[in-house]
């Protein structure tokens, strides 16, 4: 279950990472489609569970810090990122603190 859970889910979120980049999303599909088929006759628990733990990982990767860029001309990018790699602003101070 667990598995694929997990293979449902990096699909859901490379269709939301790669939104209208329809070359992306393929090259998402394949690699996760790939990745699955690869360790499709694994048996040991031990190995699945680190397998899984990977496949997690790389998901939150993928929704917590791939921004999607447009070019709009030679020399322009328009970056669109998502909700979930927006970041509070902290402002910088390099004096000391009182």
């Amino acid at each position: 279950m667990k598995v694929l859970k997990l293979f449902k889910t990096l699909h859901r979120t490379s269709q939301v990472v790669f939104r209208n980049d329809s070359r992306a999303l393929e090259a998402a599909r394949q690699k996760i489609n790939e990745e699955f088929k690869k360790n499709k006759r694994e048996n040991s628990p031990e190995k699945i569970s680190e397998l899984v733990k990977v496949g997690a990982d790389v998901e939150v990767l993928l929704r917590t810090t791939v921004i999607q860029g447009i070019h709009t001309d030679s020399n322009r990018l328009v970056l669109t990122p998502r909700e979930e790699v927006l970041l509070d602003n902290v402002p910088f101070c390099d004096g000391p603190q009182k």
